[in-house]
């Protein structure tokens, strides 16, 4: 496929947003239309390179559907995109949450043309964060993520929105800050910024000005503070609590997994020796944020905030299974990253459901729902029995492989043991998933909600799109492991794992 695809996928959502902006004569009507459109032609694009990509083990490690054209002469950048099976299915992530972001919007009427111009530029840049093989051009998509999103939940938030925005920016380009020193320093020692380049090349070994392990921990943090980990969380639950729904979604779904895509790529890839020479006490860093997390959401009594709490939680299994830098336990997490995707996903999607139509987000003051929307409450359930692990669905899919790597993967020493205390997340997990569904959805009936409205025809059609999703993955993990093996087996293959 010699067409610039990529490039298609890249830049539609951003021609999208350029059209729905420059038309201001556009009804709200038309807005909607046009911004579905420049998503679901990503869409199926996506959906065709995935289908069409090449899954046998000659494939391990290739760039596919590669595009390469001299960008900036004197700097030696290239507009180089390319994706391997690392890559891929992130891909085809962003641009179905992209596409299902614009119908969980349907119900904006706030300021139309902006909200929807800025969320497919949102769509853009993370996109183009996953296609990116040269790191000017992925540090600049890694930027231009942060414009959207400080006006999306600063002008359609609710609550502290402004404080949220703020601190948001505030930690990003703290991140970014120290993303952009390693990325320089990655350059003055390798005179290249082909990423794929200066991984194959080994990085970690050759003299610079500065330690590897310097760049390594620069590079780290500016990923860190994206994925979140802890202690470089708290913009977290306040983006989350305070921003709209279909950025919730998008936040949760694939801006977050910007985190850990880059701690594979350029981390684990291009400082092998430093990633597990650090591995232990990342681990452990894993470890707290997965029982912190989950002990603080515990705690929580508003439901937006319950499930982003829930997100630092989860993303401490994937940062376990990553630094015990095995190819099971990389492959786990991986997969982990697309899970938590569609179901923190969905329960934001069925959270902002809640809040439109009860207008009420504390869980004390909610109960017996299940009787009066009993398609947003089964698929609550679901969705939340997903997030604790439960069999046949994804989550149950990411957290086993997770784990099963981590026990047996031999690169770090007590890996068994680390592994034995992250499940008892799970145990933590299980405790405010079936608190929340309690609280929200069984008990008495209460009789202030007898004219509330569930579910309608379009919201129940991306609510079961993304439970077949859920339920397709956990039966059939496969569809997901065997692209994800393309892209971890190289990384694993430098470290010995």
């Amino acid at each position: 496929m010699d067409f610039n695809w990529l490039s298609v996928i890249l830049f539609l959502p951003a021609l999208g947003a350029a059209v729905i902006a420059l038309y201001k004569n556009a009804d709200e009507k038309l807005i909607k239309r046009l911004a579905l459109v420049f998503t679901a032609i990503p869409f199926i694009i996506a959906l065709v390179l995935f289908i069409v990509f090449d899954r046998s083990a000659s494939a391990a490690g290739l760039m596919q559907f590669e595009e390469k054209y001299l960008w900036i002469a004197p700097l030696n950048a290239y507009y180089h995109l390319g994706v391997d099976g690392l890559s891929m299915p992130l891909l085809l992530l962003t641009t179905f949450l992209g596409f299902l972001a614009v119908l969980i919007s349907w119900k904006v009427h706030a300021r139309p043309r902006e909200f929807f111009a800025w969320l497919l530029l949102l769509e853009t840049s993370i996109i183009g964060v996953f296609v990116s093989l040269d790191l000017l051009l992925f540090f600049i998509m890694w930027e231009i993520e942060v414009i959207p999103m400080y006006f999306l939940i600063s002008i359609w938030g609710s609550g502290r929105r402004g404080y949220s925005a703020t601190k948001y920016v505030i930690y990003t380009l703290f991140g970014s800050a120290l993303m952009l020193t390693g990325i320089l320093c990655v350059y003055f020692t390798t005179h290249s910024l082909n990423m794929v380049d200066i991984a194959s090349q080994g990085l970690g070994m050759m003299q610079s000005a500065m330690p590897a392990a310097a760049i390594f921990w620069l590079l780290f943090i500016g990923f860190a503070v994206k994925l979140p980990m802890f202690p470089l969380h708290t913009w977290l639950p306040d983006a989350h609590t305070d921003a709209p729904t279909a950025v919730s979604v998008m936040l949760a779904g694939v801006l977050i997994k910007m985190g850990g895509y880059g701690i594979l790529r350029l981390c684990v890839s291009m400082f092998p020796d430093q990633a597990q020479q650090y591995a232990q006490v990342l681990i452990v860093l894993a470890l707290i944020g997965i029982i912190y997390g989950a002990a603080i959401t515990l705690m929580q009594t508003d439901i937006k905030r319950l499930i982003a709490y829930s997100s630092i939680s989860h993303m401490g299994y994937v940062l376990l299974g990553i630094f015990a830098l095995g190819q099971v336990s990389m492959t786990g997490a991986a997969l982990q990253m697309f899970s938590h995707g569609i179901i923190t996903g969905l329960l934001f999607a069925l959270a902002g459901l809640v809040i439109h139509n009860v207008e009420v987000r504390d869980l004390r003051k909610l109960g017996g729902l299940a009787r009066q929307t009993p398609v947003i409450a089964a698929v609550f359930v679901i969705a939340g029995l997903a997030s604790l692990g439960l069999p046949t669905t994804s989550g149950f899919a990411a957290e086993f492989i997770t784990f099963l790597g981590s026990y047996t993967s031999t690169a770090v020493a007590h890996l068994n043991v680390y592994t034995i205390v992250a499940i008892i997340g799970v145990v933590l997990t299980a405790g405010y998933i079936l608190w929340m569904l309690q609280q929200a959805f069984y008990g008495p009936v209460k009789a202030e909600y007898n004219g509330v409205k569930d579910a309608d025809k379009l919201e129940k059609v991306y609510l079961f799109v993304l439970v077949a999703v859920i339920m397709l993955v956990g039966l059939y993990p496969a569809v997901l492991t065997d692209v994800f093996k393309l892209g971890i087996s190289p990384i694993a293959g430098m470290i010995g794992g």
